[in-house]
């Protein structure tokens, strides 16, 4: 048996959410409408192979998911909510029965789908398994609905720890900033780099080259942090023309995070690296280094030595905020 102490985690799966969601991202807005995927069947004689080719890269890696979820603790909710009659649902069968995902059906009862039923359902669960299971430590949310801020905030208000993972394009900002803790898929560790076909030419935004013309394409399409993109519509991609560069709002994250530190001190103090970043986390909790490019936090720090000082004398990695630095602009 485990230890008393030992956290116990709740994982709930909007599994609709996070597989058009990903569609999505990879393939274009209104993609998994266009090109049918709800009643794709693959396997059909009659199944055109450009769209299977696209359902197969945007493939969500469960495990990864699940993996991620069990670094918190002893997984002792494990369900996931869709239509499984469904063909491109029900072909995730055997991986989620394999890591023991209670599968919890939602019957389909309007032209429009299971999405409605699946929040409502979603949080009714949880809601009961905060009062059912008072040893329940950590809820872990998959989705990016920001249906789910309200589950979010009352859930962290009866103590638990609240954990998010969405798709980045379709995920509420707000809904990140209701959770303690929330990650971009594509940050996971085990998920690989999905490689995309090109948005047709009415879907790709303008002034965005073609996939494959930039080194940085790649990361751009299929690692952009949840935080560079504002409230959008669920299943829709983000607002593109008018999107802040990540790197800026992670520089005044990191900018704004080092203020307030300072403040509560001298300001010449130096600060341990991972205050600082546990500090960017609680003010924003989906930011993350990796999807920026950076190997770790320490990367990301170096890259900002006109604004940052770093002394790696001792045990532990210390940070300032230089004097003379001031207030980023936006690109």
């Amino acid at each position: 048996m485990p230890e008393p102490s030992d956290a116990r985690v709740g994982l709930y799966i909007d599994f609709d959410n996070i597989v058009i969601s990903r569609y999505q991202q990879l393939h274009g807005r209104n993609a998994f409408q266009r090109d049918g995927i709800r009643d794709f069947d693959r396997h059909s004689r009659d199944a055109d192979p450009d769209v299977a080719a696209r359902l197969k890269a945007a493939t969500v890696d469960f495990n990864a998911i699940i993996d991620f979820a069990a670094s918190f603790g002893t997984l002792v909710v494990n369900r996931a909510y869709a239509d499984w009659s469904v063909p491109v649902n029900a072909s995730y069968q055997r991986q989620l029965m394999s890591r023991a995902v209670d599968l919890t059906q939602l019957f389909t009862t309007t032209t429009r789908g299971t999405k409605n039923g699946a929040d409502i359902r979603l949080a009714v669960d949880v809601v009961e398994d905060l009062f059912r299971l008072p040893d329940l430590t950590h809820v872990i949310i998959v989705a990016g609905d920001s249906d789910y801020i309200a589950l979010a905030q009352k859930s962290k208000r009866l103590g638990r720890f609240v954990v998010g993972i969405g798709v980045a394009g379709s995920t509420s900002t707000s809904l990140a900033a209701a959770c303690d803790e929330f990650e971009d898929y594509d940050s996971l560790p085990g998920v690989a780099r999905a490689e995309s076909a090109a948005p047709a030419a009415s879907d790709r935004p303008a002034g965005r080259p073609e996939p494959g013309t930039a080194p940085e394409t790649a990361r751009q399409l299929t690692a952009a942090p949840v935080f560079s993109h504002r409230d959008a519509a669920p299943f829709a991609e983000p607002d593109t023309a008018e999107d802040i560069d990540p790197q800026t709002l992670a520089t005044e994250l990191l900018m704004r995070a080092l203020k307030i530190a300072h403040a509560k001190g001298d300001a010449d103090e130096w600060l341990h690296s991972g205050t600082v970043k546990n500090q960017m986390r609680r003010m924003d909790p989906s930011f993350n280094e990796k999807p920026l490019g950076f190997r770790s936090f320490t990367d990301f720090l170096t890259s900002h030595g006109d604004l940052v000082e770093l002394n790696d004398d001792g045990p532990q990695r210390l940070v300032r905020l230089r004097p003379e630095a001031g207030d980023p602009g936006r690109s």
